[in-house]
């Protein structure tokens, strides 16, 4: 096994280490996460600091250490400095970044999902503030999906019996997608939702992130739909995550 590697990786956290080190979480190309040691990059003139800040797309070589891995160098690909630059933004990236801290696995591959982040992430710095929220919840969605958890939403997820009709949708946080009134009934993970949350995740998991503004989802149906993806994430993700708890404005 070589000494050293390169990797293309995005940041997702750094945690202080000793007086001037950082232990920095990055998310491989591959979908892997990586945890790296950046020594001396609380320093004032270090050459690491500011290329390996959360956002930051990165070109490093690394070394193998004995439980995490050394950052020898470290080119900076994409800053993303308006995210950090801007409250919302910043929220809105945070829940990116904390999510895929949360699903990622050393090892574990997952290519699409670093091309998901990336892109979301190049996005956020472009779109109307008032897009965010959709982005987000398109990004959850389909982060979720490519986990192996993509909602069934065009039939019941437990009997495949037909759904939809007029009032209230349910939705089972156990199978994974809406639910008939006859499996909703036994299923004490059913959660009532508004019918038009799942025409809203279809249309957001069927879109490019690009095209997610185009939408022009209603407010309160993002709000409803992010409420949801609340519930289905902690259901199945156990790790709490703090930016998504908080992101607009907690518990809605």
């Amino acid at each position: 096994m070589s000494a050293t590697y390169r990797v293309r990786a995005l940041s997702l956290k750094k945690t202080k280490l000793g007086e001037a080190d950082l232990i920095v979480t990055f998310l491989a190309a591959d979908g892997c996460q990586i945890r790296a040691v950046a020594k001396g990059a609380r320093k004032t003139k270090s050459r690491f600091g500011a290329r390996v800040e959360p956002f930051s797309v990165v070109d490093l070589m690394l070394a193998h250490g004995r439980s995490l891995e050394i950052i020898t160098e470290a080119e900076g690909v994409t800053s993303h400095d308006v995210l950090r630059g801007d409250l919302d933004r910043l929220s809105a990236a945070a829940v990116v970044t904390d999510f895929l801290d949360k699903v990622s696995v050393e090892c574990q591959t997952e290519e699409r999902l670093f091309a998901l982040s990336t892109t979301t992430l190049d996005v956020m710095e472009i779109v109307p503030v008032d897009e965010l929220r959709a982005l987000v919840i398109a990004f959850l969605v389909k982060g979720m999906a490519m986990h192996g958890y993509r909602p069934q939403l065009s039939s019941c997820a437990s009997c495949e019996a037909a759904t939809g009709g007029s009032g209230s949708a349910r939705f089972s946080l156990s199978a994974g997608g809406v639910v008939c009134s006859d499996c909703a009934g036994a299923d004490p993970t059913a959660l009532s939702v508004s019918p038009d949350v799942p025409g809203a995740l279809a249309a957001l998991l069927g879109s490019k992130m690009a095209d997610i503004g185009a939408l022009a989802i209603p407010e309160p149906v993002l709000r409803d739909t992010l409420v949801l993806l609340r519930s289905f994430i902690a259901y199945h993700v156990p790790s709490r995550m703090k930016a998504l708890d908080m992101y607009g404005g907690g518990a809605l």
